[in-house]
């Protein structure tokens, strides 16, 4: 993840003065985002679609459904109309799940500021959106529904960032990916502080490869995490080893796609995410996976359609389980290897077990 290094500046030589910020989605990671550039003294919008958490927010300044036990900062103020979110403000940051994204983006276009291309437009949220033309990433498809002043200036902010560890100021580090650099450190400059720290990036594609097939590789470290608990047969080790395999399955996926500098799987936004999604008690994928085993969550569901119909029913949303159906379409039209990825699909279509998965990938590789 290369570094334009010519163009940055110590964030105490370069403090960007407040101003006014909108945030569309009001969940755990929108949430950490709006206050961690309302503590930098930035006027912040944010949107939320349930009346009520505005109302907890604007009075309480409390997120209890998403960010239990944290205070918002008074600068911080919530709306239930996304276009109070983005007019006016210099940058709007999009943390709306992507099997919503599009319906929350629509809702802003007739804003003056999008319109004209006047608010810089950063996107928080990891995954794909299906289209008419199958399963696309992120950054290119808001570049066919946003004005065309923003084609090549959409800044992917991604890394490993648990929202929980973010809203508490715990060091943090993201990566801000765009093909115009300097709109990646307008990011930067926004969102830095002595806590979070912000690395611009022109790989966006890599970047935003390593935020979606992450959670894929999760959900199946989750799996054999739990299974390792019930069995003399996993440990460590191979949990590790499962994790190696799935970067280089994210790596060949991310070149297959388009990204353009190696290192980007290497740093904080791939590694550094996998590995972190992959162990920590906050990653909901991890949890996904886990309880595919231990609770048989997937007994409701008819298979992974039926999941991702009804994937409200889970009371979280695990991005790789609609990440997962997309990852293995477009690895088979690319003709890509992917069978960790492929393997977690499969169990979600109910086609085998998460053991059975397990000890038959474990299998191919001893040859």
């Amino acid at each position: 993840m290369p570094a334009i290094k010519s163009l940055v500046q110590s964030p105490r030589k370069r403090k960007a003065a407040g101003k006014r910020m909108g945030v569309l989605g009001a969940g755990a990671w929108g949430t950490a985002v709006a206050k961690a550039l309302a503590d930098n003294g930035h006027d912040v919008t944010i949107w939320a679609r349930e009346p009520e958490l505005a109302a907890a927010i604007n009075e309480r300044h409390a997120n209890e459904a998403y960010l239990p036990g944290v205070a918002l900062p008074a600068r911080l103020r919530a709306s239930t109309e996304p276009l109070d979110a983005a007019n006016g403000s210099e940058a709007l940051f999009i943390a709306v799940p992507s099997p919503f994204m599009l319906q929350a983006v629509k809702r802003v276009l007739t804003s003056p500021d999008i319109m004209e291309g006047r608010t810089l437009v950063a996107v928080l949220t990891k995954g794909f959106i299906e289209t008419d033309r199958g399963p696309r990433l992120i950054v290119e498809t808001l570049e066919d529904y946003l004005p065309g002043f923003y084609r090549d200036n959409l800044v992917y902010v991604s890394g490993p960032s648990h929202a929980e560890e973010v809203s508490r100021g715990l060091m943090t580090g993201l990566a801000a990916a765009s093909v115009n650099g300097r709109n990646a450190i307008r990011v930067r400059e926004l969102l830095q502080s002595r806590s979070l720290l912000v690395f611009p990036s022109l790989d966006v594609v890599g970047v935003q490869v390593c935020g979606a097939v992450k959670n894929v590789v999760a959900i199946a470290f989750g799996m054999l995490d739990a299974l390792k608990a019930e069995s003399d047969k996993f440990g460590d080790n191979t949990e590790s080893m499962l994790l190696a395999a799935g970067l280089n399955e994210i790596q060949a996926f991310g070149q297959a796609l388009g990204a353009t500098h190696p290192e980007t799987f290497t740093s904080i936004a791939g590694v550094g995410d996998l590995d972190v999604t992959c162990r920590s008690v906050h990653g909901r994928n991890r949890r996904f996976g886990r309880e595919i085993v231990q609770k048989d969550v997937l007994a409701p569901f008819a298979d992974a359609a039926d999941l991702i119909a009804r994937i409200g029913e889970l009371g979280y949303l695990p991005e790789g389980a609609p990440a997962s159906g997309f990852v293995d379409r477009i690895a088979a039209e690319k003709r890509l290897s992917m069978p960790i990825c492929r393997g977690v699909h499969r169990i979600l279509d109910k086609e085998l077990t998460p053991r059975e998965f397990i000890e038959e990938y474990l299998g191919s590789l001893s040859g």
